[in-house]
Parts: C-alpha cells; sequence; structure tokens
C-alpha cells in the first residue's frame, strides 16, 4: 500500500515507523528538511522537503498513485488543505488530518468534514485522545498505563510489581490455578527494560512493569490480587488550564461523581478562559510549581494531581513536589520518551505520553477489515490489538492449543456470543468471535496471516 505522511515530526515519525516496518511504500513530507533527513537516514521510507499542501510537491511524493495520506503537520489549516489538495486533485481515497483547535472539532460543524465540503474521512485531535488517556488513569490509580476494549468490557492495565505483591515469585500457571474464577492474563512483562511476552513456567518480580488483559467487572479484585489498594478519586488538582488541562476538568464537572477540581494555570488569558468554561471548578492563576498556591490548592488533601503544562520538565517538577507535600497520586503528561525512565525514582505513579496516543489512535482508524481497535505498547514495542475472526482465518474452527502463535503473542481475551471469556487451551476459536492480542512488534506480521485480515492498512 501506499501512504503519504505529511509532518515528519515526532508522530509523523511513529507512524511512518509502523507503515514501514509492514512493507507499505511509505513517503514522508515536511518543510523542515532536517526532519526530513532523519526519517529517511532510520527508516526505510523515502522523503521529500517542501510544504505539504502545495501540489507539486504531494505530486512529487506520489499523489496520483497513492492509497492514503495522513496529515499531521504542525499547522491545522496546512492538513485541512493538504487533504483538500488530495481529494480534489489526486483522489486519494482516505485522507486523516490532525487538528487541534477546538472551533474545527465543534459537533455542530462537523458537516464541513464532508466529501462534497472539505473532504476528511477522520479526524484526529491529540488534545481530546490525550484528555481521554488522562481520565482513564485517574480512573485507575493503581495503573501507570490502562485502555478499554471490547466496548468497555475489557480493560489493559499496566502495573508496576511492588515487593509487598502477593504473587511474587509464583509461576504464572498457578495463577490461574490459585484464583480460577479471575478474568485476568498477564501478556507483558518489562523486566530491566527489555519487554517480552511471558510462558506459562515465567514468574513476576519486584520492579516488574507487567501489562494484564482484566475483564472490567474484576479490576478491583485484580489489583488486589496484585497487592494494589484502590481508592476513589473526590479531590483532583490539574497544572495546567490550555486544552487538555480543560478538556478534562470540563468532563470532570459532566461526569457528576462528586469530583472536586482546581485548576492551577500560569496564563493568565488562560486561566480567565478556563473560569468561564467551566462552571463548578476552582480556577487559580499562578505557577503550579509554588508550594504556597499548592498549599492554598490544597495539595496535601489531594487524591491525584495531573500536570498536563506544554513543559515536560515543568510537569515531572510539579508532580514530584505535590507528592512531597502530600498528594496521594501524581501523573504528568511527558512529549519525550528518554524521561520516561525518571519516573520511578522520581516517585511520578504514571506519565501520558501524547504521541502514544495520538499513533494510536491514528493506527485505529487506518487498520484494514475487521481489525476493531490498536493500542501501541511502550515506544512502539508492542500492539494490542482486538479484531474479529473471519470464517477464512487458518485459526477458525481450532482450539486455542492448536494454534502456532510466535512467542511474543498472547491471546489476552476472547469474546464469544457477546460474553467476554477468558483465553484457556480447550476454548475453541469460530468465526464471528472477537480477540484481543498482545503482539510483540517483530510478530505482528504473523498475527497479520493468522487472521487472515490484513493488519496492513485500508
Amino acid at each position: 500500500m501506499k501512504v503519504i505522511i505529511c509532518g515528519a515530526g515526532q508522530v509523523g515519525w511513529q507512524i511512518a515507523r509502523h507503515l514501514s516496518g509492514e512493507n507499505n511504500d511509505v513517503t514522508v513530507v515536511d518543510n523542515n528538511p532536517d526532519l526530513v533527513r532523519r526519517a529517511t537516514d532510520t527508516l526505510d521510507v523515502q522523503g521529500i522537503a517542501g510544504f505539504a499542501s502545495y501540489p507539486d510537491i504531494l505530486e512529487r511524493a506520489g499523489a496520483r498513485d497513492a492509497d492514503m495520506i495522513i496529515a499531521a503537520t504542525y499547522s491545522d489549516e496546512v492538513n485541512m488543505v493538504t487533504c483538500q489538495v488530495a481529494h480534489s486533485v489526486f483522489s486519494i481515497p482516505r485522507k486523516i488530518a490532525r487538528l487541534r483547535a477546538q472551533s474545527y472539532l465543534t459537533a455542530i460543524y462537523s458537516d464541513l468534514y464532508r466529501r462534497d465540503h472539505l473532504p476528511i474521512d477522520v479526524v484526529i485531535s491529540p488534545e481530546k485522545e490525550v484528555a481521554e488517556a488522562a481520565l482513564q488513569r485517574l480512573s485507575a490509580p493503581a495503573a501507570f498505563d490502562t485502555e478499554m476494549f471490547l466496548n468497555g468490557k475489557v480493560q489493559l492495565l499496566g502495573i508496576t510489581i511492588d515487593e509487598d505483591c502477593p504473587v511474587v515469585n509464583t509461576p504464572l500457571r498457578q495463577l490461574s490455578d490459585l484464583f480460577s474464577t479471575l478474568r485476568v492474563i498477564v501478556v507483558g512483562v518489562r523486566r530491566d527494560g527489555r519487554l517480552f511476552a511471558p510462558e506459562s513456567n515465567d514468574q513476576i518480580f519486584p520492579g516488574d512493569a507487567c501489562y494484564l488483559c482484566v475483564v472490567t467487572e474484576d479490576v478491583p479484585r485484580t489489583l488486589e490480587v496484585f497487592g494494589k489498594t484502590t481508592r476513589t478519586q473526590e479531590r483532583v488538582i490539574i497544572i495546567g488550564g490550555g486544552n487538555v488541562g480543560l478538556a478534562v476538568a470540563q468532563r470532570l464537572e459532566k461526569q457528576g461523581r462528586g469530583i472536586r477540581s482546581k485548576v492551577i494555570e500560569k496564563d493568565r488569558r488562560i486561566a480567565e478562559r478556563a473560569a468561564d468554561e467551566l462552571e463548578r471548578t476552582i480556577v487559580l492563576n499562578g505557577d503550579g510549581l509554588d508550594k504556597a498556591l499548592l498549599a492554598e490548592a490544597g495539595v496535601n488533601r489531594a487524591d491525584a494531581i495531573l500536570c498536563v503544562t506544554d513543559d515536560d520538565k515543568t510537569n515531572m517538577l510539579a508532580a514530584v513536589r505535590a507528592k512531597n507535600l502530600g498528594c496521594e497520586m501524581s501523573i504528568a503528561l511527558i512529549n519525550d520518551t528518554s524521561l520516561t525512565t525518571m519516573m520511578k525514582p522520581l516517585g511520578i505513579d504514571a506519565h501520558i505520553n501524547p504521541r502514544q496516543t495520538t499513533v494510536s489512535s491514528i493506527l485505529r482508524h487506518i487498520r484494514h477489515g475487521r481489525v476493531r481497535g490498536v493500542y501501541s505498547v511502550g515506544d512502539a514495542e508492542a500492539e494490542v490489538i482486538e479484531a474479529e475472526v473471519l470464517s477464512t482465518s487458518p485459526i477458525a474452527g481450532r482450539h486455542l492449543r492448536d494454534i502456532g502463535f510466535p512467542e511474543g503473542v498472547l491471546i489476552g481475551a476472547i469474546q464469544q456470543n457477546g460474553k467476554v471469556v477468558k483465553p484457556d487451551g480447550k476454548i475453541k476459536i469460530e468465526a464471528g468471535d472477537v480477540i484481543l492480542i498482545f503482539a510483540l512488534a517483530d510478530d505482528v506480521p504473523e498475527v497479520e496471516r493468522l487472521l487472515q485480515v490484513s493488519i496492513d492498512y485500508f
């Protein structure tokens, strides 16, 4: 498949990495020659330096026979015009645009993106994706990562194993014996910086970061089994009142669960805008690192602090200071993935990577056929894929134990006739079943073959 990616920043680079790694013909376009050079030097892609919205640049990028264009530059307007040119001049079948400005995303203007107006097939909002990720982190305070699958019936939870975890040094196969009614599968373990799919004889140790596929109803009990306490979030402080912080505060107000939130924003203009748009949330104008201001906001009584300014270091320092002042839980927005290794030593409970959430969202919309959801784990090291089994698939009609999955692939959950069941070797996979698959990046092509649903594109 031939794909043009406009924008060679972090998101564009990651999407190019995914697509080129699966033998697609990828061309990257950016007006910064250094970013184009970085992409062509590190990935198996072609590169064009120039403005993505210019017809001659798109023609040089091969737009006349392209199957898809992904407009992910830093400018909303460039992304919109690029999709218009791709449609009107080159008739590219599938067009995806990343848009940030809230005015472009208001539901009452959704007709704007019809094919006879401004033809964009999928609009991705990084701020909305990050806000949703933040709310999921708040809903599962014991986890450093979380994502919903199977219409909310199953959760992927990332938890760090502590010294006092009741099941340390226990082979995973024994967990099934000890907790036979618990619908949870350990699908991934990160140990000493390496992510792998564990076997039944593997044990978990203190310091491991484990990824679990859990039926949502069983999440509280699962967290108890793994030594995590569940607590209700009633008081939340948000550092940063921009698009992300405002979106989170608005959602917390709408949830109506009695959560009391406060927003701290340094820029007076942004703080005033947030105050105008929020009804029950207190907005404080000042520095989120200011100890006195944090005390005024009641940080020592807060259940969680969410640091979502546009500066990674500010987010990290604010999270650390809040924890030192008595806040129960801290979540930091981190763009630079090289900083995430500092989270644990600094005592920061969870982080949100905007690039990862946006990449996962784009992948979710461009996967082919019956693939219904994709979530990128870590630094694109693995994917969790939700897919419907087709009658033509070589796994249809076979028992799970008889299917030759690669070592880096595990089944996390199966939905049969609308009911979610825990994977077991005796289960027979039938056409129409929906399965949740954890696959290390190198094993994704083999998953594609077994599903006979191209986890390719379009």
